[in-house]
């Protein structure tokens, strides 16, 4: 069950701003990717930088990956298209500078057309042109690049098609998986909290998330995934914005049980676009460690039944069974001897009226109940 996660640009702790430097801070935390960010600038900046970034990932198996522009016009006219793709070209420029394994990229606005077949259609030619675009990149056979060795021995990067979280977007799942089917060469990058958004608050359970890996393991026949997590606030099928986890109703604990109780057949990368990044991000990696160690206690109790049960000639079941039954009187005990527990602590014996000391045993339990008004 390989799972690396990062966040979403260089880190809010990182001193530097540099993505070297926030791969350094990134490392250090015990996560093992990033999403390098060209989501609102017209060309990517300091080459140079993501150079040094790209052989540092090199050498380290640190896994780094690119988000294109957020706003494209790929359902546009051939003028917003065109100028939608000089964008993205940049940013396959850089994917291939920093060995990016995954290029996130959105499809923008219906603009003119309608939500159906005609639109994947078009979508599934541009993102098409796109991946030829990669393999022309990644294997030009005029140019030597003795300073990239993963551009001669390694792989183009995959490109994403990211979910939206807005219903005016393109970019349900369905219609993702749809064109990532059609279209070799590309991956679907699921992003829960969009589709937790545009689902009206749908990611809820373990089983919720385990209905979307199959749907999407069935339709394309895949094991690796590529996802974003987030906290959410959403309103009527939209996203509006996101928000740290602890504060949304997208909970991560039901993911991280899936993952761990039934997602052993899973290659998944993890990205948090939490305005917390890599607080956040290892927030994530806390909860799959908590499940996993869960994980382990159930086991170890199981192995201790199955082995007691052998000697025994029981059952685990009926040994199971017998221990519920054990532990539910000690709790009915505890919680009837409570209330009892105030009227043990008398005062001290004292030269005093039966009427004073009925006073004070009044007092102290009056006092009891405020003390436990404030603990809880």
């Amino acid at each position: 069950m390989p799972i690396k996660l990062g966040p979403a640009g260089v880190p809010l702790s990182c001193k530097g701003r540099t993505i070297v430097e926030g791969m350094d801070d990134i490392i250090s935390l015990g996560l093992e990717t990033m999403e390098v960010q060209t989501v609102r600038m017209l060309a990517p900046q300091h080459f140079e930088q993501y150079w040094q970034a790209g052989v540092l990932a090199n050498k380290t198996d640190f896994e780094m990956n690119i988000h294109g522009p957020y706003y494209s016009e790929l359902l546009g006219n051939r003028v917003e298209r065109g100028r939608s793709m000089t964008k993205i070209e940049t940013t396959l420029q850089a994917a291939r500078t920093i060995n990016a394994r995954h290029i996130t990229l959105h499809a923008g606005h219906y603009g003119g057309m309608h939500p159906g077949s005609a639109a994947n259609e078009q979508v599934a030619n541009v993102f098409a042109g796109i991946v030829d675009r990669v393999h022309e990149i990644w294997h030009d056979d005029e140019d030597e690049f003795p300073v990239f060795p993963w551009i001669k021995d390694g792989t183009p990067s995959k490109i994403g098609v990211e979910t939206s979280g807005r219903q005016e977007l393109w970019g349900s799942l369905e219609e993702v998986l749809e064109v990532v089917n059609h279209v070799e060469g590309t991956i679907p990058v699921l992003n829960i909290a969009h589709i937790h958004a545009r689902g009206h608050g749908k990611m809820r359970t373990s089983e919720d998330y385990g209905e979307l890996f199959d749907e999407v393991r069935e339709t394309i026949g895949t094991k690796e995934f590529y996802c974003h997590f987030s906290g959410v606030e959403h309103r009527s099928g939209n996203a509006m914005h996101y928000t740290q986890i602890k504060k949304s109703d997208l909970n991560f604990e039901p993911l991280a049980e899936f993952i761990v109780e039934d997602g052993g057949w899973l290659d998944i990368t993890l990205i948090s676009d939490s305005p917390l990044l890599e607080h956040d991000a290892m927030y994530m990696l806390q909860n799959i460690e908590k499940s996993r160690h869960r994980q382990l206690e159930r086991k170890a109790r199981e192995d201790r039944r199955r082995a007691l049960a052998a000697q025994t000639g029981s059952t685990p079941v009926a040994l199971a069974a017998r221990e519920q039954e054990q532990a539910e009187p000690v709790e009915t005990e505890s919680i009837e001897e409570q209330p009892e527990q105030p009227e043990k602590k008398k005062p001290a014996k004292k030269a005093a009226s039966k009427k004073a000391t009925k006073k004070d045993e009044e007092s102290v339990f009056d006092l009891d109940e405020e003390d436990d008004d404030d603990l809880f």
